[in-house]
C-alpha cells in the first residue's frame, strides 16, 4: 500500500520548484493533488504530465476570494481535505534589502504573498478539515533566516518565513483538538526557478555550496520524503514542529 492512498492534498506554489516536486511525490504515493497556483500555464504542464491524479486550482494566495473559491472547488470535488503543503512564497532578488534601505512596497509584495497567503490558505484549508471530521496534516515551508539564521540583507524575506515559522506553531496547539497536525518544514538553499538567479553566479552558487557540511545545494526533489512523510500516517505523533533538511546549513 502507498503512504497516501485515498488522500485528498491540496500544494501551493505546486506548479513549480518545491511545490511541484511535492505534488510529484504525493502522486506516486497515491494521493490526489489539487495543484493551486496563479500559474495556469504552468498547472496545464502538471496535469498533462501527472493525469487525472492532479485537478486545477489557479489562485493568487493574496487574495480571499481566490483562496477561498479554491478550496470551495475540493469541497465541491471531495468534501473534504487531508493534506494542505503551502510552498507558494516570493524572494525579491534584487529588491530585499538592510531594513535601512528597504523599500516599504518591497516588504509588502514580500509578506503579501509569504506572509498573508500562507494564512489564508491555512485559513481556509483548516476550515475544510474540520468540517470534514477527520483530521488531516498542514505543512508549512520555512527558512533557516526565519529560524537560526540572520538572513543579513533579506529583512523582508526572513521576516516573513520567521512570520509563517510562529504561525506553524500557534496553529498545532489550535487545531490539535481537531486532530489536525501542523508542522513545518525549513529547507536549506534549493535551486528553484524562484532563486536560480542567485545560483547562476557561478561565485554565489560556491559560497552557497560552501555553507553546506554535506557539500552541495538542495534541489526540490530532496524536500519530497519529509514532506511525504509528514503527509501520511508515519507522523501520526508529530506536531507543532519545524523539520531541517538543509545539508546542514543550520549547524555551519
Amino acid at each position: 500500500m502507498r503512504r497516501l492512498d485515498g488522500k485528498i492534498a491540496v500544494i501551493s506554489g505546486g506548479a513549480s520548484g518545491i511545490g511541484r516536486a511535492a505534488v510529484v511525490a504525493f502522486v506516486r504515493e497515491g494521493a490526489r493533488v489539487g495543484v493551486l497556483d496563479r500559474n495556469e500555464a504552468a498547472i496545464a504542464d502538471v496535469a498533462a504530465e501527472l493525469g487525472e491524479a492532479v485537478f486545477p486550482l489557479p489562485c493568487d494566495v493574496t487574495r480571499e476570494d481566490e483562496v477561498a473559491a479554491s478550496f470551495a472547488e475540493v469541497r465541491r470535488r471531495f468534501d473534504r481535505l487531508d493534506v494542505l503543503y503551502t510552498c507558494a512564497a516570493v524572494q525579491l532578488i534584487g529588491e530585499d534589502a538592510p531594513v535601512q534601505d528597504l523599500p516599504l512596497e518591497v516588504w509588502d509584495r514580500t509578506f503579501a504573498v509569504n506572509a498573508r497567503g500562507v494564512f489564508l490558505t491555512c485559513k481556509h484549508g483548516a476550515r475544510l478539515m474540520i468540517e470534514a471530521g477527520n483530521g488531516g496534516s498542514i505543512i508549512n515551508t520555512g527558512s533557516p533566516t526565519g529560524l537560526t539564521m540572520s538572513g543579513a540583507g533579506w529583512e523582508a524575506y526572513a521576516s516573513s518565513k520567521a512570520a509563517v515559522m510562529g504561525l506553524t506553531r500557534v496553529m498545532a496547539a489550535d487545531l490539535a483538538r481537531y486532530g489536525i497536525r501542523v508542522n513545518g518544514i525549513v529547507p536549506g538553499s534549493i535551486v528553484t526557478p524562484l532563486t536560480r538567479p542567485l545560483y547562476d553566479d557561478p561565485v554565489t552558487h560556491a559560497a552557497m555550496t560552501a555553507l553546506h557540511p554535506i557539500g552541495r545545494v538542495g534541489q526540490p526533489e530532496d524536500m519530497a520524503g519529509i514532506a511525504v512523510f509528514l503527509a501520511s500516517a508515519e507522523s501520526a505523533f508529530a506536531t507543532g514542529a519545524h523539520f531541517a533538511v538543509d545539508g546542514g546549513i543550520s549547524v555551519r
